[in-house]
């Protein structure tokens, strides 16, 4: 099968092709993909031309390559938060487990000069700070750091975050706009090792999202995961 559309590299159709079969549910998680040669002979290109396609959906973390075995479809670990905000008590529930948490800071601070270029409101210009450890059968998988625009729930401060998760508070009475996010795998500072009970040296996968509503920033949340309990993972 030679590529159909001429004015599109033809790399670029292969990638599209394959990532197509992917997201479709032919070639799930840790199945093989054809090799290189085959490919080439189906799309009628040179081997070098699909190398390039495999290379970059194996940069993006689509696909995953064995030395000496070959390509495979890569753990798709990031699929839940490019799909929707999900509350980690939901998450936890709908594995059949028990969810627990515990407050650890609950109080209204006045923006810094960073945090008010962040919110993009004044220095000075109030917000809410909570930090909340979340439990997965009494285990401890999330330290949840977040900072809230005053202006967008002022009620925040009187909620009773044992029996509701600010996120599902916060989707409830502020309409979501748009998210930004970013994800890293760092190590924890002490006093966040020390909430998730696990050494200051094991790496957190680290998630940081701002989210928008009513035309303004509403919340800046870091979420610490361990890295040897947690991954993120979802479907389309």
């Amino acid at each position: 099968m030679k590529p159909s559309k001429p004015d599109i590299p033809a790399f670029q159709v292969i990638k599209d092709t394959l990532l197509q079969e992917i997201q479709s549910g032919k070639w799930k998680e840790g199945a093989a993909i054809p090799a290189e040669t085959a490919l080439a002979s189906q799309f009628g290109v040179s081997r070098m031309t699909v190398n390039r396609a495999v290379r970059e959906l194996t940069s993006e973390q689509i696909l995953t390559r064995i030395q000496g075995s070959g390509t495979y479809v890569a753990q798709q670990k990031y699929q839940a938060t490019l799909v929707a905000i999900k509350s980690i008590a939901e998450e936890i529930r709908s594995r059949g487990h028990a969810h627990r948490s515990e407050l650890h800071e609950l109080k209204a601070e006045v923006a810094t000069e960073q945090r008010a270029a962040e919110f993009q409101v004044q220095a000075g210009h109030p917000l809410f700070h909570s930090v909340i450890v979340h439990f997965e059968n009494e285990v401890a998988i999330q330290v949840e750091d977040r900072w809230v625009n005053s202006s967008v729930t002022p009620e925040y401060l009187q909620q009773d975050f044992s029996v509701m998760t600010p996120n599902e508070y916060l989707v409830a009475v502020a309409p979501l706009q748009g998210v930004d996010y970013s994800i890293e795998a760092v190590l924890p500072p002490k006093q966040i090792a020390e909430m998730l009970h696990i050494s200051a040296k094991e790496a957190c996968l680290v998630l940081h999202r701002t989210t928008r509503s009513r035309d303004m920033i509403a919340t800046s949340v870091t979420m610490w995961h361990p890295g040897k309990r947690y991954q993120f993972a979802g479907s389309f």
